[in-house]
């Protein structure tokens, strides 16, 4: 369909409508870009494709959705430089810096980031984000002197806009983060103030998050308890509204704010939601997928230098076959000829020896992904410790947390329905009372459900302090019997299942780290629940779900066993199953690292697990621990 420069006109218009809802109404503005995009591609307005990408990929990026903002990145610099949008193309490369700087890949972010400044300086553009992302690099590589003087440059191109932005607010916050870190404490809690005032002032929910983080991370660096306690909550529920990175700052800080205060309750709590939030953050395959898009768009980079050289090469090949002409006219021209062919292939020796140069890069980078894949892999493995019975106790908690969280939000909306109403704005204040209603019905919900459960259960869950106690082996495997149970019938109430104990008295007390071995037969016991439990979903005919544990000690061990008369394992994946990841589970129900993480924890005691399955029939799980270790 032919375009018109009205129809042009119109969608650039609601590009630039749905970048600025990015920082106040994130779902209308994904809405209304996508929409646009659709629009563009109709009407073969490539530029508008490009630029609304690139808005998309911003929506995307704040939605934590890293991968897909990438994607979207990519592909805008790939239409903007096939028709020659400069300032597109420069916006593409200045959000792809600031992906890679937020993965900590630096070093490739500020290439990026370098590419993007050298294209506005050409255009005598105003670049702030790009140079405000160099210095964010900079300072998370502990250069601070880099990073102040980057920050200062973007904070002087400010003077050349409009006050009252959101770049104002990013700026000045990251300026106070760098005099924080310099312990310029008052110079940084003005910047932090203004930035605040700033981001309340144009509604920037987005950095005002941000800010309230900051301030509280400063406040507990200066032992300031109260007050940064105050400022995190602040910070998580703004995190909770536009940003999961915030939200997982916010939760990270406050399970720690709350261990200092010696309320484990509320320390779980956050930790759960910070496990919850970084997975889906930076989770195996958010990872893995943003791996391939960077050696995807790598090998793109390297075929494009490929093929300018196999051009340069065509024509060097056409100049020469040329000149072989002339030299059967003029025998001049075969010196000449000769020296043109010696500098022709010295450039080729050059681009030959960039393109190793490059490979060698990329082979880095490649090591550079295995190494962060790796820690990753730990990481998510130190992330699940204490997961099952953390869970319980947010199960006791967490109804009291909602009512507080919901009844505090409920004050900021009556705040701003009362802003609103004030300033005529009844279509709004009507939603916001909306959200009030919502709000007032979670907290009745969440009210019902509090009971107390299990209390005792909380000294399991908490972080394993690497020191072995005596503990009856018997009462830890029934506790955690216990536990599973009532886990797994919260979230199933028509879950039933006879339990069957046969504990060797003769154990006594062994010597152990509890919150270790709980881990354990706690992942151990759960996995034969939920296998029981959907053995029985396939309703056959007189199947009675049943789960036994039992204790046994032998001359050189303590054995543990726990065995289920679910559907067993197969044999093509019993090799696979204490492998990190694998998981049989579906989506969302497994991470796939229980029995890789119980795998590890009895090696290091040096036991063993075994497994004795027959498929369709039953499995059992036996643990030995030799007793010359415990």
């Amino acid at each position: 369909m032919a375009q018109t420069h009205s129809d042009t006109g119109r969608l650039l218009l609601q590009i630039r409508l749905a970048n600025t809802y990015n920082f106040y109404k994130s779902d209308s503005a994904i809405t209304l870009i996508q929409n646009t995009i659709q629009e563009a591609r109709r009407l073969q307005f490539a530029r508008g494709e490009a630029r609304g990408l690139n808005v998309l990929g911003l929506a995307m990026t704040q939605q934590a959705e890293l991968p897909k903002a990438l994607e979207n990145y990519f592909h805008a610099l790939q239409i903007s430089r096939s028709v020659h949008d400069r300032e597109a193309e420069a916006g593409s490369l200045t959000y792809i810096g600031g992906i890679y700087v937020q993965l900590r890949q630096y070093r490739q972010g500020i290439s990026y980031l370098l590419q993007a400044l050298k294209i506005n300086e050409r255009l005598q553009n105003t670049d702030i984000l790009a140079t405000s992302n160099i210095g964010d690099a900079y300072e998370k590589m502990n250069q601070l002197d880099s990073s102040l003087a980057f920050q200062q440059q973007a904070y002087s191109k400010l003077k050349a806009i409009p006050s009252g932005n959101t770049m104002q607010s990013l700026v000045l916050t990251r300026l106070g983060h760098i005099q924080a870190r310099l312990e310029n404490n008052t110079i940084a809690f003005q910047y932090y103030h203004e930035a605040l005032s700033n981001a309340n002032l144009i509604g920037d929910l987005l950095n005002r998050g941000r800010i309230q983080y900051r301030i509280a991370e400063l406040y507990h660096q200066l032992h300031q308890a109260d007050s940064s306690l105050h400022y995190a909550q602040l910070a998580f529920f703004s995190g909770q509204q536009r940003s999961k990175i915030t939200q997982l700052d916010a939760s990270n800080l406050l399970a720690k704010l709350y261990e200092e205060h010696k309320r484990p309750d509320s320390a779980f709590y956050y930790q759960r939601i910070a496990m919850v939030v970084n997975d889906s953050l930076y989770g195996p395959e958010k990872f893995q997928r943003l791996q391939l898009l960077t050696l995807a768009e790598q090998q793109r980079q390297q075929e494009l230098i490929q093929d300018q050289a196999r051009s340069q090469d065509r024509f060097q090949r056409i100049g020469l076959l040329s000149a072989l002409g002339v030299f059967l006219v003029i025998a001049l021209l075969l010196w000449r000829n000769t020296r043109q062919q010696r500098q022709a292939n010295r450039a080729l020796n050059q681009k030959n020896s960039q393109i190793e140069t490059q490979r060698n890069t990329l082979e880095t980078t490649l090591s550079e992904l295995r190494t962060t894949q790796t820690q990753l892999i730990q990481s998510e493995k130190m992330a699940s410790l204490g997961e099952l019975t953390a869970g319980i106790a947010h199960e006791i908690q967490n109804p009291l947390n909602f009512v507080n969280n919901f009844s505090e939000v409920n004050s900021e909306l009556i705040d701003e329905m009362q802003q609103e109403l004030k300033a005529g704005s009844n279509n709004e204040a009507f939603a916001i009372s909306n959200d009030i209603k919502a709000n007032l019905e979670k907290i009745n919900q969440h009210g019902k459900r509090a009971d107390a459960i299990v209390k005792n259960m909380l000294e399991h869950s908490r972080t394993s302090s690497g020191i072995k106690e005596l503990i009856n082996i018997n009462t830890l495997a029934d506790e955690y019997l216990r536990l599973a149970y009532h886990v797994l019938k919260e979230k199933d109430k028509s879950f039933k299942v006879t339990m069957k104990t046969d504990y060797d008295e003769n154990i006594g007390k062994i010597n152990i780290i509890p919150q270790d071995i709980g881990r354990v037969v706690i992942n151990l016991i759960s996995n034969a629940f939920y296998a029981v439990n959907e053995k029985t979903r396939e309703l056959i005919e007189g199947y009675e779900p049943t789960v036994s544990v039992s204790t046994k000690k032998t001359k050189d061990n303590i054995e543990i066993k726990i065995e289920d008369n679910g559907n067993g394992i197969s044999q093509k994946i019993l090799k696979k199953i204490f492998h990190p990841f694998f998981t049989t589970k579906p989506t969302g129900q497994g991470t796939g690292l229980g029995l890789s993480l119980a795998f590890d924890i009895i090696k290091a005691y040096g036991g063993e697990i075994r497994v004795e399955t027959r498929e369709m029939e039953f499995t059992a799980f036996i643990v030995e621990l030799p007793l010359t270790k415990v």
